[in-house]
């Protein structure tokens, strides 16, 4: 079976990598130059179960109101992306209640930690370098009330999944995590989760890229694929904007660009984009180095040590349509988050990379992995922030399924059918 796969960033290349090694011959099509150029690029660069949640708690849409024109919101709604949220919108909310919100924070949790097995076992058979730390994730907290309604999270998320955490009060916080000193006044304490991991995704791909070459999958950089065809409601071959290929199945796996994709063939995927940010930058001559990942809920901001060298800062998203213009008021507010972390922290405008890119975002915070209508059309994506935690059991089920196998995780759950 010869399967197209639209897209080279994460999800891309793990499908076509279990692809490959379930006997597909592979062809992968990217608009850019080379694997994980946009979403994902730069991004928080952490594999979370514990941040599995969807942003569609209970309350959101208030928060959303309040967030337009207001650049240092953490979720920012722009005006004019509102015209394409409509239908989007109303199934985003209609999913924003307790039980709803509960249900998809589960689902994804369970399947994170299974993805990140999967992403253990590949490791195993496929050394890599991409500034990999398994060192844990510490969520921070200002307050006694934080930090307890956070607690009875995480041990839902112990005994319904698996994730395991540790609470610690201000000096054990000080003590995993020394570098905090300068902010330790600040903060009440926080939660562990000594599972949770850091890597750099855009060696990861990079990294894996070369596998998939070795292995004999073929890779069409510089080439957009604009449309499909379909034949008695089979996909038959892939239009890319220098030729018509034949293939037996296509996996669209391109973030948000899935959706006027697969629009083409008379499929609405309820994917829009969310445009996060992130900073790139020195850590210069911390004595002590930072050597975990400090998640800042109050702060809505993520300070993820890459390398023992670099720091990743994220931490706000922005409906604003297709909009890839990287706002120096969102990076400004990502530096002062960062020097609330970490007070002494250089934050010079020469040695700070901004990044903007778009997260595939779905109404009810789920992935979508699986068949559709059209007949050996598969779709991968929809992971929202999620895709770097997501990717390889995300790959290696939809593999299994596009290969007649049962999948050894169940992603019913995932599957396009629910909309």
């Amino acid at each position: 079976m010869h399967v197209g796969v639209v897209g080279c960033g994460l999800l891309g290349l793990t499908t076509a990598h279990y692809l490959r090694e379930f006997g597909c011959e592979v062809t992968v099509f990217e608009r850019a130059s080379g694997p994980a150029q946009e979403t994902s690029y730069a991004n928080g660069s952490m594999i979370t179960p514990s941040l599995a949640d969807p942003w569609n708690s209970p309350g959101v849409f208030g928060a959303l109101l309040k967030s337009l024109g207001k650049e240092d919101s953490a979720m920012l709604l722009r005006a004019k992306a509102i015209p394409s949220l409509v239908g989007w919108g109303l199934r985003f909310l209609h999913n924003a209640t307790e039980a709803r919100f509960r249900e998809g924070f589960l689902a994804n949790a369970r399947f994170a930690k299974y993805s990140q097995d999967v992403m253990q076992n590949l490791l195993q058979a496929k050394p890599m370098d991409f500034e990999y730390a398994p060192d844990g994730v510490i969520k921070v907290f200002p307050d006694a009330a934080s930090l307890a309604a956070a607690r009875a999270t995480s041990e839902w998320l112990r005994e319904e999944a698996g994730v395991a955490f540790r609470t610690l009060d201000q000096a054990a916080l000080l003590d995993l995590e020394p570098a905090l000193a300068d902010a330790i006044d600040r903060l009440h304490g926080g939660i562990y989760f000594p599972e949770e991991e850091v890597g750099n995704a855009r060696l990861f791909c990079e990294a894996l890229l070369q596998y998939c070459i070795n292995a004999g999958v073929t890779f069409r950089f510089n080439e957009t694929v604009v449309d499909m065809e379909v034949d008695a409601k089979r996909v038959r071959a892939l239009v890319t904007d220098r030729e018509t290929i034949e293939l037996d199945a296509v996996v669209l796996a391109g973030g948000s660009f899935t959706w006027p994709l697969a629009k083409k063939v008379g499929i609405n995927v309820p994917v829009r984009p969310a445009k996060g940010y992130s900073i790139t930058l020195p850590m210069g001559e911390l004595d002590p180095k930072p050597r975990h990942a400090v998640v800042d809920e109050h702060l809505h901001a993520a300070v993820v040590p890459l390398g023992g060298q670099r720091f990743r800062v994220a931490g706000t998203a922005e409906f604003t349509g297709f909009d890839d213009t990287v706002n120096p008021a969102r990076i400004e507010n990502l530096k002062v988050l960062l020097k609330m972390v970490y007070p002494q922290v250089s934050c010079r405008d020469d040695q700070v990379e901004g990044w903007c890119g778009f997260r595939p975002m779905t109404p009810d915070g789920k992935p979508i992995i699986g068949s559709t209508k059209v007949q050996r059309l598969y779709l991968c994506t929809g992971h929202g922030p999620l895709g770097w935690t997501l990717a390889c059991g995300s790959g290696k089920s939809l593999a299994e399924l596009m290969v007649g196998k049962d999948p050894e995780y169940d992603i019913s759950g995932f599957a396009f059918g629910r909309y």
